[in-house]
């Protein structure tokens, strides 16, 4: 089968990871794979290097000076799908991963991680076509699939991510004994947050939870991994930096970590926190647990979906808080052997097996019906 999966980045945000890592499952499948995607300011490869087996087809998109949210946004379904649209190639499946390449490329398999809301007409309009038009949907929770069902009246197919547990898992062992005391002398302990500072990832909840787990444990650090997001969220981050800094916090915030020392970064890590105010899934924090590192998450539902039995749930700061210190404190040793658990159980291969069938059923159905 010819399958293109299309991404909207080349930074390792969460639905980029996915599309990586599904595609060369795919291929290890014995499936011939395409991955398309944006090339955001000169960038010429992903994040990290992807399996030769995998095509990838990186469409030029020039930073323009001064230009807004919505008009980039805009700009890119339009540069992505005239691309794609004028590449020649022919696909028997082509799978978007985001709203950006499901509006660049209509008729589309799509895969909805998690439902944005947008306060302009254009964005928002942009957001319900990428639901509503698709032919066939995937979601990667029955959470973010009930929300879809009661917004749109569509059953999307879910099927959950995998996680390269493996490797996160040799960087908490002896191999990655050198790379964990790196972090460690260069952060001292720290509660590890991955995602960037934005609101969906509640980083001002989670600034003030530490700022009460100081009060108990003052050596512990917060630490910020991760880039920015095609959204401009300077004003979120300057309350942030305000709050901190009226806290005593000052997070220690280090930006895009490479792929190669992020699992290390992972596993040095006293507690992962994953305070999200949405979240699709939850990739990050499964790779936490597959390093056997504790993980302290906000209480949704599509968070108890994935990681009840394997986390511990709070709502408030000072919820938050409390199990901070008790995980940092060594805390529920049995999660650790759940998460663990929970985490080799999602393969990106038993992912891919899931994926080749929705295929399948979707290019039958559409036989059938003469499409």
């Amino acid at each position: 089968m010819k399958i293109a999966l299309l991404t909207y980045s080349t930074k390792p945000r969460g639905g980029v990871v996915h599309t990586l890592a599904l595609a060369e499952a795919l291929a290890r499948a014995g499936q011939e794979v395409t991955v398309w995607s944006l090339g955001r300011g000169g960038d010429a490869a992903f994040f990290r290097p992807v399996d030769p087996a995998v095509t990838v087809r990186l469409v030029p998109f020039p930073d323009l000076p001064d230009e807004d949210v919505g008009d980039r946004i805009l700009r890119s379904i339009a540069v992505l799908g005239a691309a794609f649209a004028g590449s020649g190639e022919s696909y028997d499946v082509v799978h978007a991963q985001d709203c950006i390449s499901a509006n660049a490329v209509p008729g589309c398999i799509r895969t909805v991680h998690h439902l944005d809301t947008f306060t302009t007409p254009a964005l928002a309009d942009c957001h319900d076509r990428a639901v509503a038009r698709p032919r066939t949907l995937v979601c990667v929770s029955a959470a973010v699939a009930a929300e879809v069902e009661r917004g749109w009246g569509r059953r999307p197919t879910v099927i959950p991510n995998g996680v390269d547990a493996a490797r996160f898992a040799a960087a908490a062992g002896p191999a990655g004994a050198a790379g964990r005391m790196r972090w460690r002398e260069r952060l001292g302990r720290y509660v590890l947050a991955v995602g960037g500072i934005e609101p969906r990832k509640g980083t001002l909840d989670l600034v003030e939870a530490v700022a009460l787990v100081r009060q108990a444990c003052p050596d512990l650090a917060l630490v910020v991994a991760g880039g920015e997001t095609l959204f401009d969220y300077r004003d979120y981050r300057a309350r942030v930096d305000s709050r901190a800094a009226e806290l005593g916090v000052a997070p220690i915030v280090l930006g895009p970590v490479p792929h190669t020392d992020l699992p290390e970064l992972v596993a040095a890590a006293d507690v992962f926190a994953f305070p999200s105010t949405k979240e699709g899934f939850g990739l990050a924090a499964m790779e936490a647990l597959a390093a056997g590192v504790p993980l302290v998450v906000r209480d949704l539902p599509v968070l108890r979906e994935v990681f009840d039995g394997a986390a511990a749930f709070a709502t408030t700061p000072r919820g938050f808080a409390g199990e901070l210190l008790a995980a940092a404190g060594g805390g529920h040793p049995g999660r650790l052997a759940a998460g663990r658990a929970l985490a080799a159980r999602h393969t990106w291969d038993a992912a891919a097996a899931a994926h080749l069938d929705v295929y399948e059923r979707t290019r039958t159905a559409e036989q059938r019906a003469g499409v």
